[in-house]
């Protein structure tokens, strides 16, 4: 990986994908920082993976583009690769995992038309990247990685080129940080091969989500690993193992590397949403979502996040809010044991519940006998100060009442649902 692969594949891109703007964010920057937002969510399909996925292609002889091409995807390189196989005139078919949101899978078909063909299988990326491989053995068809090929990296590496080119029309210098979100590590690899070369004295911050840590696993294990465990909420960026060319890339090139909980995530997610009018998806989110408390910078520094993608599903938004209330410590779930007599609800509502507490949830969950009946009560407060008064009012109050831990395969569940 050189920094010369990155600028030829920004000479094969012109003309195709947008250089997207690079925007001061007033809400980040009253921390101190002068902070920017690449806003490859505004990308030709709505995130930096067509850079790639196009690279890639652009590069084959016409036997390959004849046989084809065949990807797996978590969504945003399956609408890079059907933007680019529109673009020459290539057939191409996308595997997706069975949690990729509908608008991913309907924009693949929208771009592509009748240049590609959507399969959905598998519950993971890892898992529709291996149906992916045994297609192209069958058919011929060449593979277009979404992170794990020189080309795709030098394509994805050319976000980083173009940060700094605007940074320098801006601002008249370089980012002194730029944060970047992580996966497989394609765009990590490239960024930070392409800065170490051109501008060695710019710190690049990998942000991966908690509950999907590969390259960290990788770089720790000295070569990539499965993960055991798994969260897919950041859908764009959950993946299992990290690729075997972006893990030594990545370690030569010295950067940095952290995670976030999916949590943090979905309280950016909604900032963004109501003082950016920025409309991300989790992935888009990550790298923002790192500042002030994981990624700490300095008064006065120029600092670029990566917005990487905005192919949101917006019915979504619901989960989002649920999950940014249980991060903040501001919802909570508890099995309460009502006695069946009048007015014991009335009495919970007025006599244990704040005047800002909210009940999000009430069901009944059944009727162990005559006398009491579980309900399963969930409650949103207005601070997480105001968790240890409630707590001390269930205690004093008549019914039994059981708060339901985090840690519990019942949250979990909720929290899913």
């Amino acid at each position: 990986m050189s920094a010369s692969l990155v600028e030829e594949a920004a000479r094969r891109l012109t003309g195709v994908v947008e250089r997207t703007p690079l925007q001061r964010n007033s809400r980040l920057s009253a921390g101190g920082a002068q902070v920017w937002f690449k806003r490859e969510d505004l990308q030709v399909v709505r995130s930096y993976k067509v850079r790639g996925a196009y690279n890639v292609l652009a590069q084959l002889d016409e036997a390959a583009r004849a046989r084809g091409v065949v990807c797996a995807s978590a969504g945003n390189h399956g609408q890079g690769l059907a933007y680019a196989c529109a673009s020459l005139g290539i057939q191409g078919r996308v595997f997706l995992p069975t949690n990729t949101p509908r608008q991913k899978r309907d924009r693949i078909t929208a771009i592509g038309g009748d240049h590609v063909q959507v399969v959905v299988t598998g519950a993971t990326y890892d898992e529709a990247a291996v149906a992916a491989a045994a297609d192209a053995i069958r058919t011929g068809a060449t593979v277009v990685p979404a992170f794990d090929d020189l080309r795709t990296i030098a394509g994805q590496g050319t976000v980083a080129l173009e940060v700094v080119e605007q940074l320098l029309e801006q601002e008249g210098a370089p980012p002194d940080v730029l944060v970047v979100p992580v996966g497989g590590g394609g765009l990590l690899a490239g960024a930070s091969a392409w800065l170490r070369e051109r501008h060695p004295q710019v710190r690049v911050v990998g942000v991966e989500p908690q509950g999907a840590a590969c390259v960290a696993a990788a770089l720790a294990a000295g070569h990539p690993v499965d993960l055991v465990d798994l969260d897919t909420f950041v859908d764009g960026a959950s993946v299992r193992r990290a690729g075997a060319l972006t893990t030594p890339i990545i370690a030569a090139t010295g950067a940095e590397l952290v995670q976030v909980p999916e949590g943090r995530v979905c309280v950016e997610l909604l900032a963004m949403y109501a003082s950016d009018g920025v409309v991300a998806e989790p992935a888009g989110a990550l790298a923002s979502a790192a500042l002030s408390e994981v990624v700490r910078v300095d008064p006065g520094q120029r600092v670029v996040c990566i917005l990487s993608g905005g192919n949101n599903d917006v019915s979504r938004y619901a989960e989002i809010a649920e999950r940014a209330a249980v991060f903040e410590g501001r919802k909570h779930y508890f099995l309460v044991e009502f006695p069946q007599q009048p007015g014991a609800l009335r009495h919970f509502l007025d006599e244990v519940l704040g005047p800002d507490d909210d009940v999000t949830l009430f069901e009944y969950v059944k009727r162990s006998n005559r006398e009491t009946g579980p309900a399963l009560v969930g409650i949103e407060l207005a601070r997480r100060e105001d968790l240890p008064p409630l707590l001390e009012r269930m205690a004093a109050a008549p019914p039994q009442i059981e708060l339901i831990g985090s840690d519990s395969a019942m949250f979990r569940f909720l929290l899913s649902g």
